[in-house]
């Protein structure tokens, strides 16, 4: 019994800890760069023709765990599941887009081998057509990366 608490103990403070890093700011200082990759990201999906052109022009703005390690393709699992997910539900959210909130997270690293970075994480929400709840979209712009130097899609399947 004792070490079921002590387990509990330990996850409820990872789990608090884990909130405590993300902070809610003003949608007007998301960067410029970021809303810009944002709105691109939404772009891709609502006038795409198809999925397969869906993902090619999706990879210039996808990094971390969305890319393969050089940052070369998207990862097998991401077309067919969270980008598809997206593809199909971007219907139902208001274009041109409504930031609803933005989170804003410090990342020690998101995704692998020398397409991972690291900087600043934002959760920004955007608003449904319906006005039902709002989806986010993550997006980290890096730091100190030798050759990723703008703001990338981190997670996707949200829509």
């Amino acid at each position: 019994m004792k070490t079921i608490q002590t387990l509990l103990v330990i996850m409820l403070g990872s789990i608090l800890s884990t909130n405590a890093q993300q902070k809610d700011i003003p949608v007007s200082e998301l960067p410029k760069e970021v809303k810009q990759v944002l709105i691109e990201y939404v772009n891709i999906l609502s006038t795409s023709k198809t999925l397969d052109e869906c993902a090619d022009r999706f990879l210039t703005i996808a990094g971390g765990g969305l890319v393969n390690p050089a940052g070369t393709a998207l990862r097998s699992s991401v077309k067919p599941y969270s980008l598809k997910k997206d593809f199909t539900n971007i219907k139902f959210y208001k274009i041109p887009i409504k930031i609803i909130r933005v989170a804003k997270t410090r990342t020690g690293q998101a995704g692998y081998g020398t397409s991972a970075i690291a900087g600043d994480w934002y959760k920004i929400y955007i608003a449904k057509k319906d006005g039902s709840q709002p989806a986010p979209v993550h997006i980290v712009y890096p730091e100190n990366h030798a050759s990723i130097k703008t703001p990338k899609v981190i997670q996707g399947g949200s829509f």
